[in-house]
């Protein structure tokens, strides 16, 4: 496996057994970066999502780039470090816009909104992912999503829309 596919290890990286029955990747929690392009107008147009690899949890589903926290990193930080390392994003190319916290009993997963200033392409730059793209804001819902993001993607879309 070339270097750039190594899978990116963090101190958080395991499974909690919530209180909500379910098991959750994150030791203390997890985020992922909803990264946004707008147009001329300052409309929303696309997304950042990624096609996780098939060995992953809900493997082969599209969800935004993102993983597991450390123990001494905030949502933000997590999710730019998680969106760098599977899909190329320069934390530099984005302005942080606000977060959506999902709160569980034992664990919590935070999207993190953003939005780019500068053109990019993102890329799949890990073995996580099968394929990273922008995606446009109408087409989400098209491709088989992970649940949780499929459950959260209308409000999700709702905070892109109202920018």
């Amino acid at each position: 496996m070339p270097p750039e596919a190594r899978r990116h290890r963090v101190p958080g990286d395991g499974w909690v057994t919530c209180g909500c029955g379910r098991r959750h990747w994150g030791l203390h929690g997890a985020a992922g970066l909803l990264l946004v392009r707008r147009d001329a107008t300052a409309r929303a147009t696309d997304v950042v999502l990624q096609h996780r690899a098939l060995w992953s949890d809900a493997g082969g589903t599209w969800a935004l780039p993102g993983g597991a926290r450390a123990e001494d990193e905030s949502p933000e930080q997590a999710a730019l470090r998680e969106a760098q390392e599977e899909a190329g994003v320069d934390p530099g190319a984005v302005r942080l816009l606000g977060t959506h916290v999902l709160e569980h009993p034992d664990w919590s997963y935070t999207t993190v909104l953003a939005e780019t200033i500068v053109p990019f392409t993102p890329t799949a730059t890990d073995a996580e992912s099968i394929e990273v793209a922008w995606v446009p804001l109408d087409q989400v819902e098209d491709r088989p999503l992970l649940p949780a993001f499929a459950d959260a993607w209308p409000t999700l879309r709702a905070r892109v829309d109202a920018g």
